[in-house]
């Protein structure tokens, strides 16, 4: 079945099935490939992108349930202030090790700062719990997360 989904501001067809996982259209159908699978069972973060600007977890979001709603993915992050601020103080302060869960980790602290501006330890704890990090980059994320805020 055929679904108009709209994605990083441009509108796209894609033909699969209605319980399809948002990943997998992003992944294999428009070859959107920056968002990561990690468990398919929304507990890492890995595949996190937003869904009319809420942090969402893509792997566990099903294509017949996005509707008209507009879908962000970490390649189209820094056309929003928020997330152009996060990218580069990720740089800035050389967070990532491995990389792999960090566009999930972007997108999530991203969602943050676009809604919360000027977060506090427990809102970046908050926003940001469920988004594992294998190699542990933990403080080098929150140490970016406050940088991205002061700019």
């Amino acid at each position: 079945m055929a679904f108009t989904i709209n994605v990083n501001g441009q509108t796209h067809s894609v033909d699969v099935d209605g319980d399809t996982p948002l990943l997998w259209a992003l992944r294999d159908v428009l070859g959107l490939t920056g968002t990561k699978f990690g468990c398919g069972v929304a507990l890492c973060g890995a595949c996190t992108v937003h869904l009319d600007g809420q942090a969402t977890r893509s792997c566990v979001t099903t294509i017949d349930s996005i509707g008209t709603s507009e879908i962000t993915t970490i390649e189209a992050i820094n056309e929003t202030e928020a997330g152009a601020n996060i990218q580069k103080a990720w740089l800035d302060l050389e967070v990532v090790q491995c990389g792999y869960c960090q566009s999930g980790q972007i997108m999530s602290a991203s969602a943050l700062l676009a809604s919360n501006p000027h977060p506090t330890d427990s809102d970046i704890d908050d926003a940001m719990s469920g988004n594992i990090c294998r190699c542990g980059t933990y403080v080098r994320i929150r140490d970016a997360i406050k940088q991205a805020a002061a700019s």
